[in-house]
């Protein structure tokens, strides 16, 4: 007697299924894997991007960087590939733009170059998600609503992405704006929107050359140029007031800038720790004799560096300082390892006057991640030892304005020039000018002095006040209101610059008053167009059912 057996399918129904989602997981994976046309379209625009920043400083690049990228995702949209090209192309492009992350992993850590580049790459891809997050949305909009709409949504959406990052990572570092930093003119509509503004002009006209080459017609050429000619106004309207000459009080301060340029190699002796002090007293004497027949208030800035001054906590220097300033009738701004009230330290810029007084001081408020703090809980296991090695700084709360003549300055130390609300805060307390103090030596001779240099250009561009730029290797620099880097010194030499300083004539921008309320708006637009995808989606189903 034979028993007739069930089909197999049926006989192991758990196995059935287990198979039927793999083979949904299998054909989604296969669905969104690019082919290698598509991927070498995403390579060409990680390529354009990363030679549009410093030092290629190829910048037009930018205006067309994602054309190459658009094009593939709009032609076959898919969510999956969208999302992985994007994951990709975002990783490599903050990978090879950033590359100098690794100088101080090998040079003073001693890590292996191979090992070094690996570290970047979780860091990479975790950036990597938010410009995978605006290709996903763009594909999306694309199948659901065609692909003009679908662009007429990614500059909000990639403005509203770089916002995100920032919001999400404490990292803007290389916004696609910061690429036009150099060019006075396009750039002048941060006053408006912030760096994000910038970007969504790129953004836009990158959508509007790809829509010309996707719909291949005389109505979307005429549309490109419409859109394109809307932009160029823009641009050149906002450019119109800003080049133009613009009136200025008298000066009420000379402030002497000091680029000491010492090692950033430790374990130095206390001999040549004498004579690097020396060497900041020695460059500052001799730019306040050739400024000894002035009559305005005097005021020295040494940088940022590896000195590690400690006004408070080191009596001995202390007094050499206050005897500096009294001896030579002169303020002194410089920056210091000061004691908090719970125990920790601040990075603070202290500022004496001429009478050896201390008058003020500003606690740094965003530090660096992994360099002043360890951005992890304490009772995570090894977090301890990581915060013993990079050191663990308390954040500051307070924009303190400095007095300098009859000018007020504020001034934001290091990496605080990469976060606008820093800057903005101190325009909106009433600032002239803005002083940044900087050490980027401990990153050689690498495209991060120019690329930190950039975000400065903004912050100055943002506010409409001038920012003088004080460092220990390069680039010491005058940024004017509009954006133009002027005395710019060498790169790892001793320099000395000297500038004047008044009363602003200009008043608040829109961004001061307002701040990333158009990065905010972007993020509104950019919800509402994707929310319309899903109901769009329910409508058909309705209709269909």
């Amino acid at each position: 007697m034979f028993v007739k057996l069930p089909p197999v399918e049926n006989a192991f129904p758990f196995a059935s299924r287990a198979n039927t989602r793999r083979g949904k997981l299998t054909s989604l994976l296969r669905a969104s894997a690019p082919t290698l046309t598509e991927g070498a379209f995403a390579a060409l625009s990680v390529l354009m991007l990363v030679c549009s920043f410093p030092d290629f400083d190829l910048w037009p690049l930018a205006w067309v960087g994602f054309v190459p990228l658009i094009y593939v995702v709009c032609r076959r949209p898919h969510e999956g590939k969208a999302f992985l090209l994007g994951l990709v192309a975002g990783a490599l492009f903050f990978w090879a733009s950033c590359y100098w992350l690794t100088y101080s992993m090998i040079r003073y850590g001693g890590i292996p170059t191979l090992i070094a580049y690996l570290i970047l790459l979780p860091g990479a891809l975790v950036l990597g998600l938010f410009p995978a997050t605006c290709l996903l949305m763009l594909a999306r909009c694309v199948k659901k609503c065609g692909i003009g709409r679908a662009l007429l949504v990614l500059p909000f959406a990639w403005a509203a992405c770089e916002w995100a990052r920032l919001g999400v990572t404490g990292q803007l570092w290389n916004a696609i704006g910061y690429s036009q930093a150099y060019v006075v003119p396009l750039i002048q509509t941060a006053r408006w929107g912030g760096v994000y503004l910038v970007s969504f002009f790129i953004l836009a006209v990158n959508s509007v050359v790809a829509y010309a080459i996707l719909a291949r017609s005389k109505q979307s050429l005429l549309i490109a140029v419409l859109i394109l000619s809307i932009v160029a106004t823009i641009l050149f309207l906002s450019a119109m007031r800003p080049l133009q000459q613009i009136a200025t009080n008298a000066p009420s301060a000379i402030v002497i800038a000091v680029q000491p340029n010492v090692p950033m190699e430790q374990g130095r002796t206390a001999e040549e720790d004498a004579v690097l002090v020396n060497r900041h007293l020695t460059l500052s004497e001799r730019a306040l004799q050739e400024n000894i027949n002035q009559q305005l208030p005097r005021l020295i800035v040494w940088p940022e560096s590896p000195m590690y001054f400690s006004y408070a906590r080191d009596s001995q220097f202390r007094e050499m300082v206050a005897r500096f300033a009294a001896r030579n009738e002169t303020s002194l701004l410089f920056n210091s390892n000061e004691p908090a009230p719970t125990g920790g330290s601040y990075n603070s810029a202290v500022m004496i006057n001429s009478q050896g007084r201390l008058v003020a001081q500003y606690d740094k408020i965003r530090l660096l991640p992994f360099g002043e703090y360890v951005p992890l809980p304490r009772w995570l296991p090894g977090a301890g030892l990581v915060s013993a090695m990079v050191g663990d700084f308390t954040p500051g709360a307070v924009y303190t304005l400095l007095p300098v003549g009859e000018a007020r300055t504020g001034v934001f130390i290091c990496f605080e020039s990469a976060f606008p609300s820093v800057a903005r805060s101190f325009a909106q307390a009433g600032v002239d000018v803005l002083i940044n103090v900087s050490n980027d030596g401990y990153l050689g001779r690498t495209p991060v002095l120019r690329q930190h240099l950039a975000n400065t250009v903004f912050r100055a561009v943002e506010n409409r006040r001038p920012v003088l730029r004080v460092t220990n290797t390069g680039i010491t620099a005058h940024i004017s209101a509009r954006g133009e880097v002027t005395d710019a010194t060498g790169s790892f030499e001793t320099a000395t610059r000297t500038w004047t300083i008044s009363r602003s004539t200009e008043g608040t921008t829109f961004y001061t008053k307002h701040g990333d309320l158009f990065a905010a708006l972007c993020g509104a637009i950019s919800f509402i167009a994707l929310a319309s995808t899903f109901r769009r989606s329910q409508l058909r189903r309705a209709a269909t059912s």
